[in-house]
């Protein structure tokens, strides 16, 4: 078998296939040779598309709906989570400092 450059469906080709598996009566095996396709690669069409009608398919680098707004809180919650971090080494730097502050001031009024 040779390892030739991966071929690309692309979304109405991969719906059309199914509905010809689901709505035609016809078996897998033969759409799948029809099409030129591995019969393994239909049913994995067909198991996502029965998922989730609506959104099956989505398209390189898409998401579906919901796991994009997964995604975009994700990242949220890494920024929120990175703001916290620096605002908590800030505060420690500050007291620090204030701390130093206040014993240069105790140590000036014994000095006196």
């Amino acid at each position: 078998m040779s390892q030739g450059k991966r071929r690309k469906y692309d979304r109405e080709f991969k719906v059309e296939a199914v509905k010809l598996v689901t709505g035609g009566g016809r078996a897998v095996a033969e759409v799948a040779r029809n099409l030129g396709i591995h019969d393994n690669l239909l049913y994995k069409w067909r198991e996502k598309y029965t998922e989730d009608i609506a959104h099956a398919f989505p398209g390189k680098g898409r998401l579906k709906p919901a796991e994009e707004e997964v995604r975009r809180m994700k990242r949220e919650l890494a920024d929120v989570t990175q703001e916290r971090d620096i605002l908590k080494k800030a505060l420690a730097i500050f007291s620090k400092e204030q701390r130093m502050t206040v014993y240069l001031v105790i140590l000036l009024d014994l000095l006196r």
